[in-house]
C-alpha cells in the first residue's frame, strides 16, 4: 500500500483532470497546492516509482483522428500467457493488455489507422498464437474519462 499524505492526495486529484498545458506545469500545480515546483517534481517521481502514477499523458480520441479501435478477448492456455502477452504487446497499436479471470483470460485494446490494418494484426495474432479470439469493436462510447477522488 502506498502511503499518501494530504499534499500527495491534492496532487493526484489535480493531475487527473487539470494537468496544466504549460512549459512549467509542475510550477503551476505547486502554486495551486501551496508548495514548490521542486517538491511537486520530487513527489511525482516518488509516486511514479511506487506505482501510484503510471504515466502522465493525453487521452486521444482515436475515432476523432480517423482511427478505428476494438477490444479483443483471447482464450490463452495458462502455460503460454506470458509468451502470448509479449507478442500482443509487440504491436505499437496495442494500448492496454490485461490478464482477467475466466475462459477468455487475455484482454487487450487495439487502435489502427483503418480497419484493414486492424484485421491484419488480428489475423497475424490468430495464426501465431493459435487461440480463440473475440473481436469486439466499439459500437457506442459512453465515457472517456475517469476521475478517482483520492481521500
Amino acid at each position: 500500500m502506498i502511503q499518501l499524505d494530504e499534499i500527495d492526495k491534492k496532487l493526484l486529484n489535480l493531475t487527473q483532470l487539470e494537468f496544466p498545458l504549460d512549459t512549467h506545469p509542475f510550477r503551476i500545480l505547486a502554486n495551486k497546492i501551496g508548495t514548490t515546483e521542486e517538491e511537486v517534481i520530487r513527489r511525482m517521481q516518488r509516486l511514479h516509482e511506487e506505482g501510484a502514477v503510471r504515466r502522465i499523458g493525453p487521452i486521444i480520441n482515436s475515432k476523432g483522428t480517423g482511427r478505428v479501435g476494438t477490444l479483443v478477448a483471447l482464450k490463452a492456455p495458462d502455460d503460454k500467457i506470458d509468451q502470448i502477452a509479449e507478442r500482443i504487446n509487440s504491436y505499437p497499436e496495442v494500448s492496454h493488455n490485461y490478464l482477467r479471470p475466466g475462459e477468455y483470460n487475455v484482454w487487450f485494446t487495439l487502435s489502427a489507422p483503418n480497419r484493414k490494418r486492424l484485421d491484419e494484426i488480428l489475423n497475424e495474432l490468430k495464426k501465431e498464437v493459435n487461440c480463440p479470439m473475440m473481436d469486439m469493436p466499439t459500437t457506442h462510447l459512453f465515457k472517456i474519462g475517469v476521475n478517482f477522488k483520492i481521500r
